[in-house]
């Protein structure tokens, strides 16, 4: 039987990827965006929180958009890389540990003292770099419910709890039984 170098090497692999996704994650575009358009440290702002729902409080659409769009292109980024280059047996599994080295990185940046966002924006942009109509469909369900009912809180967490129903639909059961694992 021959072993190949990343099966004999797959936890040094994954630890890898899980540390540049941190880094990756960590990066608080929130934070670095409102300091380049003068509106100072947005932590000082609203709940404290580096996302792009309290960049929504410093009055600009476009900056709330623009966090947004960067907090959920580093998972989405980091994700197709490494689809485009991998082609192991063990491609889920280390696409699913990019994606909470991301996630993880975004909540608790290294930079800000562990004090970050809540991971929405960078959980969708993973999903869509996973599977383009899973992301899709829970971004749609967020957007319905915050156009419903104006509160993005609540938004998040009827997205992200739809999460397993999603994918047993696209996937089955084995999946499912995985994402609910990982929600709790």
């Amino acid at each position: 039987m021959h072993i190949t170098f990343f099966e004999n090497h797959i936890i040094i692999i994954a630890l890898t990827l899980f540390f540049i996704s941190y880094l990756i994650g960590s990066i608080p575009f929130g934070l670095i965006l409102t300091h380049l358009w003068g509106y100072g440290d947005i932590r000082r702002v609203g709940s404290g929180n580096i996302g792009a729902t309290n960049a929504l409080r410093t009055g600009s659409k476009l900056l709330a958009f623009l966090v947004l769009f960067l907090d959920a292109f580093k998972s989405f980024f980091i994700i197709k890389v490494f689809k485009f280059f991998d082609y192991s047996k063990d491609l889920e599994i280390l696409i699913f540990i990019i994606l909470i080295g991301c996630i993880i990185g975004h909540c608790y940046p290294v930079w800000l003292k562990f004090k970050g966002g809540k991971g929405v924006a960078t959980i969708l942009g993973g999903l869509i770099g996973i599977n383009l109509s899973i992301g899709i469909l829970i971004g749609s369900i967020w957007l319905f419910v915050i156009f419903t009912f104006r509160k993005s809180s609540l938004s998040s967490l009827l997205s992200i709890s739809c999460l397993p129903i999603v994918i047993f639909i696209f996937y089955g059961y084995y999946e499912l039984i995985f994402s609910i694992e990982y929600e709790l």
